[in-house]
């Protein structure tokens, strides 16, 4: 079995809170002693882990970015997939509120997207297997935890899974350029699913055919689009607004 690393203050912090049982190992930067690396070091003592020291160089090569001094090692994410969204939305409490990923390829935007959906209260992501970010150690470093939160499941057909949502009942709005509603003006309470595509191409004909509504984020200058993660926050807290 090959481990995964999970690297970064956050995103361990946040590992070890909510998935302890899922880490085989802890690796901390020799000489690194402050109250948040504390922080990690008793809640991986409190688990029974195994703590080890090591150099900077050993620890780049664990980790695929910006490690901040500390690395876990886990067991692979069992990937969860469409046959889960059932029994994910029959436990929500009150209205779903999705967040839909078409073509966001990108493992640094599939991470801001992630913490911002978080922190947004969204219940789900949802992204089809081809042409999107997986959740890489990457992704779940950008995330800074919320890849331990929000649920990200990749589905085999997208257009299919979205006729899913809309038989239980949840609006799906979708961001296009070119839509004459701005996202200020659409209703956003209620049950929903929001659908943002990748930066500049947007979403694909077939997703964009089965959203219920089409809305935009009004640009006043230059610049014709937003980054993706940027869109998403833009929308989703003025969901949130509306929906507070």
């Amino acid at each position: 079995m090959k481990l995964e690393s999970v690297y970064g203050i956050h995103a361990v912090t946040t590992l070890l809170q909510r998935s302890p049982d899922q880490v085989v190992e802890v690796w901390v930067q020799k000489g690194r002693v402050d109250a948040k690396m504390q922080k990690i070091l008793d809640l991986a003592e409190a688990e029974g882990l195994s703590v080890m020291e090591a150099d900077k160089g050993l620890l780049n090569q664990k980790a695929e970015g910006n490690h901040q001094g500390i690395v876990a090692l886990r067991k692979p994410v069992q990937g969860k997939s469409e046959k889960h969204l059932p029994e994910i939305l029959d436990n929500i409490d009150g209205d779903p509120f999705v967040l839909i990923l078409d073509g966001v390829t990108d493992p640094h935007n599939l991470g801001a997207v992630l913490r911002t959906a978080d922190a947004a209260g969204v219940h789900l992501v949802i992204a089809p297997k081809d042409k999107s970010a997986p959740l890489t150690a990457v992704a779940a470093k950008v995330a800074c935890g919320a890849a331990e939160a929000v649920p990200y499941i990749q589905v085999t057909n997208l257009a299919r899974t979205m006729k899913d949502l809309q038989e239980r009942g949840i609006w799906i709005i979708g961001t296009a350029g070119e839509a004459t509603t701005t996202i200020y003006q659409q209703d956003c309470k209620g049950p929903l699913a929001l659908v943002m595509g990748a930066e500049g191409s947007g979403m694909r004909r077939l997703t964009r055919e089965h959203c219920d509504h089409l809305v935009n984020i009004p640009m006043a200058g230059e610049v014709s689009s937003l980054n993706v993660s940027v869109a998403t926050g833009v929308c989703l807290f003025e969901a949130v607004r509306q929906r507070g």
